[in-house]
């Protein structure tokens, strides 16, 4: 194991882009289950009585993977803003600019890659990150402080509006739907539109990523930067176990004692994610911040692989959806569908296997497509 002499490397701070590339990677397993494992659908929590416990915890381990996403985006939105050795300069054009650009990509794209084919319009995590980031553009004009207490006041207390629903015949159905509940915007014939994420959590979370910037600013050191992470994830993990424990607040659903403590553990860690309660949060961001601690003066080969997938995040969403929509047409073709809707692996196993498989091949690309973009002057390539 190599200590790195900094945890910066040309501008770009190397332990984020570790755990962007690691949060791709858990992407990764949710998208091959998803693509083929999909006969074996998990709900929203999860039926612990209908799920494997192999199929909850594999579920459950991807939910690190969007709010650790989205607090980085925020981070890195501080970072641009405040250039190490330079003067600070807005971030609200790149924001406002790369925002739009992603909510493109989610319509044009990334919809498409699911299906291979349009009859339902799915706005799902690149449009919540694009409208979070376009709402901090807007918002990175306030002061520091008040943007930090915006996020606190998101984050902890959208749970309270749970109780508030409006039917689709109602005035401001289409922006609950957009900004809490989900549901579908635009049922028309040709082409339906739903709302599948929610974006309020996810603007505090990147509201509260924006916040955290200054422990990665010159002021910090690294010693002092560990101590903070590991004390603000510690912090996050401590609040969720009193808030979820006593079942106070933060989660729609209480967890109550079970036949076994297997089940018992996973009633327990069954956060609802659409949209993410406060405790769904809490687990992502407060892993997620452990281990950027754990990644600040950590180099092998291993972390160098995460980073080149942290590098280019966007390249290897796109490129990693159309190479599973390729393969399982290949499939299909070859095997045919059985009686069940969708073509599937026989057990989990293969799911983890393939995951491993498909990172292997498709880092070689992205790393072309990395060094390409650090050569590159275009601004467009920089957003992916």
């Amino acid at each position: 194991m190599k200590e790195l002499k900094t945890t910066k490397n040309k501008g770009r701070i190397t332990s984020i882009d570790v755990l962007r590339g690691l949060v791709i990677v858990i992407m990764l397993l949710d998208h091959v289950r998803e693509r083929f494992f999909y006969y074996y659908p998990v709900s929203d929590p999860i039926d612990i009585n209908e799920t494997s416990p192999g199929l909850f915890f594999s579920r459950i381990l991807t939910h690190l993977a969007a709010p650790i996403f989205v607090f980085l985006t925020g981070l890195s939105a501080w970072l641009y803003a405040n250039p190490r050795g330079k003067d600070p300069r807005s971030a609200s054009s790149f924001l406002f600019k790369r925002g739009l650009f992603l909510i493109f990509i989610e319509i044009a794209f990334i919809n498409f890659s699911w299906f291979g084919e349009y009859h339902t319009l799915y706005l799902q995590v690149i449009w919540a990150i694009g409208v979070s980031m376009i709402t901090l553009a807007a918002l990175s004009h306030l002061p520091y402080k008040v943007i930090g207490i915006l996020g606190f006041l998101i984050v902890f207390g959208h749970n309270a509006l749970t109780p508030i629903h409006f039917s689709p015949d109602e005035f401001g159905y289409t922006l609950w739907a957009i900004l809490h509940d989900r549901g579908f915007i635009f049922p028309n014939e040709l082409l339906k539109i739903k709302a599948s994420y929610p974006v309020l959590p996810w603007i505090g979370v990147i509201l509260l990523g924006y916040f955290a910037g200054p422990i990665f600013g010159e002021k910090y050191s690294p010693k002092d930067r560990i101590k903070t992470l590991q004390f603000i994830g510690v912090g996050s993990l401590g609040l969720l176990l009193i808030l979820r424990g006593f079942n106070l607040y933060g989660e729609t659903l209480h967890w109550e004692t079970q036949d076994t403590i297997l089940k018992t553990v996973m009633d327990f860690v069954n956060f609802t994610k659409y949209p993410p309660s406060l405790d769904f949060l809490l687990w992502g961001i407060g892993f997620g911040l452990l281990i950027l601690s754990f990644l600040e003066n950590k180099q092998n080969k291993i972390t160098d692989a995460l980073k080149t997938f942290g590098s280019a995040p966007m390249f290897f969403y796109i490129l990693h959806l159309y190479v599973l929509l390729i393969l399982y047409k290949i499939a299909v073709a070859i095997f045919g569908i059985p009686e069940g809707k969708y073509l599937s692996f026989n057990h989990l196993g293969y799911v983890w296997v393939s995951t491993v498989v498909l990172a292997t091949i498709l880092y070689f690309p992205t790393k072309k497509f990395g060094d390409y973009k650090r050569k590159s002057n275009s601004k467009w390539l920089k957003y992916f």
